[in-house]
């Protein structure tokens, strides 16, 4: 399935649904990219509804996110219960410290939503020598989720609830597909994706691979989790909205964004509208998320690439390279696959 031009016209004209509400009463959020844009939105709509706990993970400066945390959140919704924690998604051992206060804190967690992304046209690599945009979206974000699989597992059992893991996609992911060649090679998909050659052939899609490669992760983690877990793990399109993920594309690129921004863009606060139903909404039939494409407050079908037989198997082989790298840059995560999921 490919949605058509007008069908896509129509997700971003149409009258957008007011948010969902749910009482979230004694439960955690975290959100990952929490400081600005819809994550900061998402925020305010879980501090609405009463969340026992807040945690902003971002990589903002600690002064900058903190008088975010205590000045305007607090302005704007009432709420005091906020914490920052601090997560760099271009720095694996950021990512690792990030699992380890988790694991030290001991606390529950009901609600993960893998929200932070970055988009760029310029190759840059990060400290850990993986190309920017795939370590960030991808990689990372993947570490960052499976340390946080114990501790959602054990909320679930302690309070008879089901945590929800929501990985912050795009439809963009409808406009690529993985070509032969760069699949003939398991185990090195990832090593080519992040490679100069080909980011410079794709730069103005990588962005859009990485989201499918958030479909992938979701539908994997989930296939592993079995259907008696009680995780329930998606994947969601927020929608074009106003964002600064686009605050580095400049040139004429930038202003032909721009314009169709001003033109068709539903704002933040309604993007994080569709963020916040993935992760709260069907409290009483959560199983028919588990492992879904969402759009527009609905499951939908995903590329025609993500579900053929090509796709399906890229996703495993994108799934055993994506273990093997976090294996070696944090052991943990293999840990937890080996004690919590199925192979």
């Amino acid at each position: 399935m490919k949605p058509t031009i007008p069908q896509r016209l129509s997700y971003q004209t149409g009258k957008q649904p007011p948010v969902v509400e749910v009482d979230l009463t004694g439960k955690t959020v975290c959100v990952i990219g929490a400081n600005k844009g819809m994550g900061f939105e998402m925020c305010k709509h879980f501090a609405s509804m009463n969340a026992g706990r807040i945690i902003f993970a971002c990589r903002s400066s600690a002064l900058k996110a903190r008088q975010l945390l205590t000045v305007q959140l607090k302005q704007e919704t009432g709420y005091t219960k906020g914490e920052l924690w601090l997560i760099d998604l271009g720095d694996f051992q950021s990512v690792k410290a990030f699992g380890d206060r988790f694991e030290q804190d001991e606390g529950r967690l009901d609600i993960l939503v893998a929200n932070a992304a970055m988009e760029t046209r310029k190759y840059t690599t990060t400290k850990d020598g993986w190309e920017t945009t795939l370590q960030v979206n991808h990689i990372a974000m993947s570490a960052a989720v499976l340390r946080l699989v114990p501790v959602m597992f054990k909320t679930g059992h302690e309070h008879a609830t089901k945590p929800r893991i929501v990985m912050v996609s795009s439809d963009l992911h409808y406009d690529v597909a993985m070509n032969k060649k760069l699949l003939a090679e398991p185990g090195k998909i990832l090593q080519t994706m992040g490679s100069p050659r080909w980011f410079h052939k794709n730069a103005a899609t990588q962005y859009a691979f990485t989201k499918l490669l958030n479909i992938f992760f979701a539908r994997s983690l989930t296939d592993r989790l079995g259907p008696d877990s009680p995780l329930i793990v998606n994947a969601v399109a927020p929608g074009f909205a106003v964002s600064e993920l686009r605050r580095d594309l400049k040139g004429f690129l930038g202003v032909v964004l721009g314009a169709i921004e001003s033109m068709i863009a539903l704002t933040t606060e309604e993007g994080s509208r569709r963020i916040v139903w993935a992760a709260v909404a069907l409290p009483d039939a959560a199983h028919t998320l588990r492992g879904q494409y969402i759009n527009c407050n609905k499951v939908q079908e995903a590329s025609d690439f993500a579900i053929s037989a090509e796709g399906r198997k890229a996703e495993q082989d994108i799934w055993n390279e994506t273990l093997a790298i976090l294996g070696r840059q944090d052991p943990k995560t293999i840990e937890t696959a080996q004690s919590y999921l199925n192979f």
